[in-house]
């Protein structure tokens, strides 16, 4: 008497499909073996991490975090903060071009932003309260009298809003904004959050190439003046512990302010010179005519710039910066 087994059609498709299941769940855990390796070695590449500007390096103690800054200049001069704007590679290390001839008649002070550059970055929800909080009591905190303030791009919000209640000298915003990426998407922070994938998938935003094709799209009118260190040290930044968390609220609108920045500036009463390139896209120049008539403010246009028009047209910018160039454009 036979004793296989009643194998039936529905036994048989049952078996297969999980087979296949099984097959999936193979390939999905190489993947992320794989991917979690790949996240190893980036990691492990990028331990050698020094500041890039020169000057007198140190840390303070600001809400659990260790926040570091570069500081140079004779500290009797006028305090100048520099805010740094924001992106995945985003640190101090912005105004390389600019912070050394700053520092010969300004005491010049550029921190890395909480979770970014060497600066503490734990895994936190960030928010755009909590820079504007930051921004506010770095003013407080770093400088002894009413400080010049330079902001970049989505900083400059910040620090417009932070001067509602904390005293600065004047207001200097490169190409500030208030929005960035549109509508808060908590599905695209949680991905970036998540661990092994999620840091793979920013790994990949993160690249050399990423950083390459960003700067070339929005960021430089010529890429000539990009330098391979600059974008090595961006990489490095980029690839440091805890690097993602807060470009994961970046990259999914978190980051941008509830409150108007047009309004913000119309009402302080301190000086406000905004600086813009000419070729912007991503904040155009229509943008910079609206906030400089809402808030009567300066408006200081370069040619042949886009976002970066202080990396690009250094010594102009540190002339802007001076008061040596009065004319709006």
């Amino acid at each position: 008497m036979s004793t296989r087994p009643n194998i039936t059609y529905k036994t048989f498709t049952t078996l297969a499909l999980d087979m296949k299941f099984r097959n999936v769940l193979g390939v999905a855990a190489g993947t992320v073996g794989l991917t979690a390796v790949a996240n190893r070695l980036l990691t492990a590449r990028s331990e050698d991490f020094e500041p890039f500007l020169d000057g007198d390096h140190g840390t303070y103690r600001w809400r659990g975090f260790d926040v570091a800054y570069t500081e140079a200049g004779d500290p009797e001069n006028q305090d100048l903060l520099l805010f740094h704007g924001i992106n995945a590679a985003g640190s101090s290390h912005e105004f390389w071009r600019v912070f050394d001839e700053l520092s010969e008649e300004y005491h010049v002070i550029a921190p890395d932003l909480p979770g970014f550059g060497h600066s503490d970055r734990p895994p936190l929800l960030y928010s755009a309260s909590l820079y504007t909080t930051f921004v506010g009591d770095a003013i407080e905190d770093l400088s002894d009298e009413p400080p010049v303030v330079v902001a970049s791009s989505l900083t400059g919000s910040y620090a417009a809003l932070a001067a509602r209640n904390h005293d600065v000298r004047e207001l200097v915003l490169v190409c500030p904004t208030d929005t960035s990426m549109g509508n808060r998407n908590v599905w695209i922070r949680s991905l970036l959050r998540a661990p092994v994938v999620g840091q793979g998938v920013y790994n990949l935003i993160a690249s050399k190439f990423s950083i390459r094709y960003f700067h070339d799209d929005h960021g430089y009118y010529d890429m000539d003046n990009l330098t391979d260190e600059v974008v090595d040290y961006e990489w490095e930044s980029a690839h440091q512990p805890g690097a993602r968390f807060a470009p994961a609220s970046f990259v999914s609108g978190f980051l941008d302010p509830e409150d108007d920045l047009g309004d913000a500036l119309a009402d302080l009463e301190v000086p406000v010179t905004l600086v813009w390139g000419r070729e912007a896209d991503i904040t155009p120049l229509s943008d910079g005519h609206d906030l400089a008539e809402r808030a009567d403010a300066r408006l200081v246009v370069f040619d042949n710039a886009l976002l970066l028009p202080h990396v690009e047209h250094p010594e102009q910018f540190v002339d802007v910066v001076r008061g040596r160039i009065t004319i709006e454009s």
